[in-house]
């Protein structure tokens, strides 16, 4: 596997790198540790200066992380370029074959009332690669790592699913297979749904489908011994926060279409599980289908 870790020095960026260290990497993978250096518009004595002081600290940023990553496996190499990150990152990835993107939810110049940085938001929305961000920059490694996978049973789910299975996670990490029926009750008062019952607020096959779901499922994540499933009915990405904060886990999967051209690839389940989960989001990219929103 090829993975290309988009660092800027934050603290959110060295996090990343951390988390990186609890995964199972071998002397067959490979992670790249990307800097992209911000162009500077002006060409003046000032301007100069400062291109100078970024070139200077560059490398060293590039250092810190590869220092982090030194206990894996994999090997680790370097690399920095000019230009816009968002661009560069996503250009590179391409051109370096990466088969994910790492990075941190907010940079150096993340505001932090701000859900993500507008960098990271720009490669989860162009990307056309699968890519993992970063949210806890506070987070230490404790216990078994926690994957909570959402689908809805589409081909871009399973692929997202198949993804999962591909990555070199801990063999007893705990995945939660969760599938989220949309309620066909949404419009009745929250009060007056107390008395109905769960088997109410979704269509009669709901049950049977979510069988198949469950059961694809276990076929794409057949690596992993400890997997739960989890059957919740109404708002998709409601479902999914609450039961975040349930679950904690380390990282949340979801899955996303990746065609080039759309300007928001990102489905709204997707956009909201991205900004407002406080977990780490692992988006899974096919190249057909839509988003599972």
């Amino acid at each position: 596997m090829k993975v290309l870790l988009a660092t800027d020095g934050s603290e959110h960026s060295e996090g990343a790198a951390r988390f990186l260290t609890r995964f199972n990497f071998s002397s067959k993978d490979e992670i790249l540790v990307f800097h992209a250096i911000s162009e500077v518009p002006f060409d003046d004595d000032y301007s100069a200066q400062v291109k100078l002081v970024i070139r200077r600290v560059a490398p060293k940023i590039l250092r810190d992380a590869a220092v982090i990553l030194k206990p894996l496996g994999a090997n680790v190499v370097t690399a920095e370029e000019e230009g816009y990150p968002d661009t560069a990152i996503i250009e590179k990835a391409a051109d370096y074959g990466a088969d994910l993107i790492v990075m941190g939810a907010r940079g150096v110049k993340g505001v932090q009332i701000l859900f993500l940085g507008s960098a990271t938001r720009a490669v989860a929305i162009n990307s056309t690669k699968p890519v993992l961000v970063f949210k806890r920059p506070s987070w230490k490694e404790s216990g078994q790592m926690k994957v909570l996978f959402a689908t809805d049973g589409s081909e871009i789910a399973c692929a997202a699913g198949q993804f999962l299975s591909s990555l070199p996670l801990p063999a007893e990490t705990e995945i939660t297979v969760m599938h989220t029926a949309v309620s066909f009750v949404a419009d009745i008062p929250e009060k007056y749904l107390k008395e109905l019952g769960e088997e109410l607020t979704a269509k009669p096959s709901t049950f049977k489908e979510s069988e198949r779901i469950f059961a694809e499922a276990q076929q794409c994540l057949s690596g992993f011994t400890k997997i739960d499933y989890l059957l919740r009915t109404g708002d998709p990405s409601r479902e999914i926060l609450n039961m975040e904060k349930i679950l904690n886990p380390d990282i949340i999967v979801i899955g996303c279409r990746g065609l080039r051209g759309i300007k928001s690839m990102l489905g709204s389940v997707s956009r909201r599980i991205l900004g407002n989960s406080e977990s780490s989001v692992l988006i899974g990219r096919s190249t057909a289908g839509a988003d599972i929103s």
